[in-house]
Formats: structure tokens, C-alpha cells, sequence
């Protein structure tokens, strides 16, 4: 999935607005992050990640990783903060 400019400044435009939804703490990227953050994209599709201040992380390559982990697209890395976004998946249906 690739995202033209234009489709990624209004997705930045929207996080903007949303407040930080999965939060990276002393464990680091756990597999109970990973769950936590494959969760909030099944169910927001865009995701605002903070990390923590104790996080030895750069917020550049925890974006990268969870990124390729979950199947996002990183929008945008500021500071400590990090968006990513997934289109919803379709659930499938049974034919009659």
C-alpha cells in the first residue's frame, strides 16, 4: 500500500486531532505491544504511538519496526511520537 502526498498530509492533518492510543514503556516493543497496537489499527485504522520518556528507543526505528511488523504505513515520526496507519480489512463473507 503506498499513500500519495496528498492522501498522507490529510492523514497528518487527522492525527493532528487524536490523542496518543498505544504507548511504549520500559519493556519496549513487546508482543504485548504488538497486540495492543494490532488492536487499535483493526479498530482506528490511523494510530498515534507515544513512547516513553525511559524508552532507549528512536522513535524513527520503533515506527519502522512496527510498522513492518503490524503492516502499516508510517505517517509521520515528531519527536517521541510516532502515527501509523492501516486501511481496515474487509471482513470476509460467506456466499450463500
Amino acid at each position: 500500500m503506498t499513500l500519495t502526498g496528498r492522501e498522507r498530509a490529510a492523514l497528518r492533518a487527522e492525527a493532528n486531532k487524536l490523542p496518543a492510543t498505544v504507548h511504549v514503556g520500559q519493556h519496549g516493543l513487546s508482543d504485548a505491544l504488538r497486540k495492543s497496537l494490532e488492536d487499535a489499527l483493526r479498530t482506528h485504522e490511523l494510530v498515534k504511538i507515544q513512547l516513553g520518556k525511559q524508552a532507549d528507543l528512536s522513535a524513527k526505528d520503533v515506527a519502522e519496526q512496527l510498522a513492518l511488523a503490524s503492516g502499516a504505513e508510517v505517517i509521520q515520526v515528531i519527536g517521541k511520537t510516532t502515527t501509523l496507519y492501516r486501511k481496515k480489512r474487509e471482513p470476509e463473507r460467506e456466499e450463500p
